[in-house]
């Protein structure tokens, strides 16, 4: 009897104990209401989509690959692309004062009514990468044919990033006709070599305007999308705005031993000792946790999300071990949570029967804000835990990781409310940039840098990006105008500025 009583009481705690858990979360859960900015949907400006399709599949036409180690590659391509710029988007010349830096980047500058307001800088870049080897019989468009087929624009750089630019320049040419003049000026930013690292492009540009004492509001920068269906349990499209952009530094590994002959084999060889070391990289990855971007960016999108996912992210205090442990298995959302390590490049032996002298490999590294390359560089001989494998930066390009750049600040919400009313129901939230874009040369000469493109794009779209049968949608196309143009028109507004003719 005695026994049943104690079962009874220990029941009972573990019934109030549940009900107490399932009371604060769904408290916590009340709490966070929606962060999303409440404003009318816009109907978007017209625009002629067969137009700026044609427009840019003559872009794509254009073969500005950037190649590593050849930068004057693309020259004769570049030199084409500036031309056609010139002819076909005559008003928006007619407006803006056009500077070639660098060599081929375009730096345009269309002057605004009030010469003491901060400027805004629009960017995108005239290069594109390579076809992959052996991979042109995969599409199915060539890849430079820029084909007008299925309703989309195909062809490398179709998406990045040439449907930036030319969008970018459809809405200037469109308000230039309309009679709109900035109150602020605005320059346009197109780099030539943003796929080698931009350093003789946007680079170059920043210290110009740096050098002229230029001090801009905003930069907008391609980066993050609109996706949709790629995080469960949010039936919304979802606009990531990147506030932030991951570091980058390529590490250099080497180990040495006595070259010999196969047949005679000492315990321990240069090829062994680093691929014990490089497994040991893989085993133990950099710290990873919800914190930072990654937590502003759940905070927003928690209240938007469908039960019982919205009870999740609403209370990690809980739940986050969790939520962790699933974002780490998509090679994506691991790279939000985490500086990551990728093994890319191996080399070691020349011979078949003979013991090599040094074996090398290549580790590249994204950094998370709040990293360093010197921190990289420790953890990484931490890991491997063998003093005989140096590790050191490689030669060559490298980048801390920038600054977060304020999701409170005038410019974010100028973005937002754009996406807002264009996108009638899409959640907006601040993101993590996870490659490296040319904004980040500008971050000397602007202290808000945001990387956003309202391209759409689903869970299967995302290869095409540096992959096979890259394409944009012809409406899309249409709404990237409607963007740009609009969020040109809603900066001049709230700044005062006398409204389009």
């Amino acid at each position: 009897m005695r026994l049943r009583t104690v079962s009874w009481r220990v029941l009972q705690a573990l019934l109030l104990a549940v009900l107490v858990l399932a009371l604060v979360l769904a408290i916590n859960t009340w709490r966070q209401p929606s962060r999303q900015l409440a404003v009318p949907a816009r109907a978007p400006v017209a625009v002629d989509v067969r137009e700026v399709a044609g427009k840019l599949s003559e872009a794509v036409q254009l073969r500005t690959v950037s190649i590593d180690g050849q930068p004057d590659a693309a020259a004769p391509e570049l030199l084409k692309l500036h031309a056609w710029l010139q002819q076909r988007f005559p008003q928006a010349h007619a407006v803006m004062k056009r500077e070639v830096v660098g060599g081929y980047s375009l730096l345009y500058t269309w002057p605004g009514r009030d010469a003491q307001a901060a400027p805004l800088m629009l960017m995108a870049h005239q290069d594109v990468v390579p076809i992959a080897p052996n991979t042109e019989a995969d599409w199915q468009q060539p890849p430079f044919s820029g084909a007008v087929q299925g309703g989309f624009v195909w062809g490398r750089g179709a998406w990045d990033d040439k449907g930036n630019l030319v969008s970018i320049l459809q809405a200037v040419e469109m308000l230039a006709s309309e009679g709109f003049q900035p109150r602020r000026t605005v320059y346009l930013a197109f780099g030539h070599d943003e796929e080698v690292g931009g350093e003789q492009g946007a680079a170059q540009i920043a210290a110009l305007l740096k050098s002229r004492g230029v001090k801009l509001d905003f930069v907008v920068d391609e980066g993050l999308l609109i996706t949709e269906g790629v995080l469960k349990g949010l039936d919304a499209p979802l606009a990531l705005v990147g506030v932030a952009e991951k570091g980058y530094v390529n590490l250099a590994l080497s180990s040495h031993g006595t070259p010999g002959h196969g047949s005679m084999p000492p315990r321990e060889t240069a090829i062994g000792s680093l691929a014990a070391a490089l497994t040991r990289l893989e085993a133990q990855p950099m710290p990873a946790g919800i914190r930072g971007v990654a937590a502003d960016m759940f905070g927003r999108i928690a209240p938007e999300m469908s039960l019982p996912m919205r009870v999740v992210l609403s209370n990690l205090w809980l739940f986050g071990p969790l939520v962790r442990h699933q974002l780490e298995q998509g090679p994506s959302t691991n790279a939000m949570l985490r500086s990551t390590r990728a093994l890319t490049m191996v080399a070691g032996g020349n011979k078949a029967n003979v013991l090599p002298g040094e074996a090398t490999a290549n580790v590249n590294v994204r950094l998370l804000p709040g990293d360093s390359v010197a921190g990289a560089v420790e953890q990484a001989r931490q890991a491997i835990g063998n003093p005989s494998v140096q590790v050191a930066p490689a030669p060559g390009p490298r980048a801390e990781p920038s600054p977060i750049s304020p999701a409170d600040s005038a410019s974010y919400r100028l973005i937002e409310r754009t996406v807002r009313e264009l996108f009638p129901g899409t959640v907006v939230a601040p993101g993590l940039m996870i490659g490296a874009t040319d904004s980040r040369h500008l971050l000397a000469v602007a202290d808000h840098v945001y990387r956003f493109s309202p391209v759409r794009a689903r869970a299967e779209d995302l290869p095409r990006f540096h992959g096979t049968n890259e394409r944009i949608a012809i409406s899309n196309l249409g709404e990237l105008v409607a963007f740009y143009h609009r969020l040109l028109q809603a900066d001049a507004e709230a700044a005062g500025a006398a409204p389009v003719k």
